[in-house]
């Protein structure tokens, strides 16, 4: 099975490389240090509740299939690839109630309505279902490992 939000061993694997992460860890790559890099996720889960929104990019190719497709779920994400900007605005003031957060935000996939409406990706426009799912393990995890988590 793909590894996805939807997948519970995904999910443990995440949380755990997350109990892994310190505020002092530094990064193998990148600007971000670790407290910004958590804020970018949880809000980057928010934002996929539709709790956060965030502006339409101007880039339409990425919103057609099959480029939209073959980012979401084959290539892999490139190093500093461009994020809404409303993502990457928020400091954290506490760590342990940010990783709490994030961990709460990836449980919450093994009850949420999988046929619920979803928010318009910024980037990408209307996605499935699975697609939030994969989309959002593949992000997670490419953060944990620019912090070797």
């Amino acid at each position: 099975m793909r590894k996805s939000l939807w997948n519970p061993d995904s999910r443990r694997e995440l949380v755990a490389r997350l109990g892994r992460l310190t505020p002092e860890t530094r990064p193998k790559w990148g600007r971000m240090t670790a407290p910004q890099m958590l804020a970018h996720l949880v809000d980057w889960m928010r934002m996929a509740n539709g709790e956060l929104e965030t502006a339409v990019w101007h880039r339409r190719t990425l919103r057609y299939t099959p480029l939209k497709q073959l980012l979401i779920y084959w290539v892999p994400i490139p190093k500093g690839v461009p994020t809404a900007p409303e993502l990457i605005k928020r400091a954290v003031t506490d760590w342990s109630g940010e990783c709490a957060a994030m961990c709460r935000y990836i449980d919450s996939y093994e009850t949420r309505d999988a046929t619920r409406s979803w928010p318009e990706h910024p980037a990408f426009g209307d996605i499935t279902t699975s697609a939030w799912g994969v989309l959002g393990y593949r992000h997670t995890d490419h953060h944990l490992r620019q912090f070797g988590v």
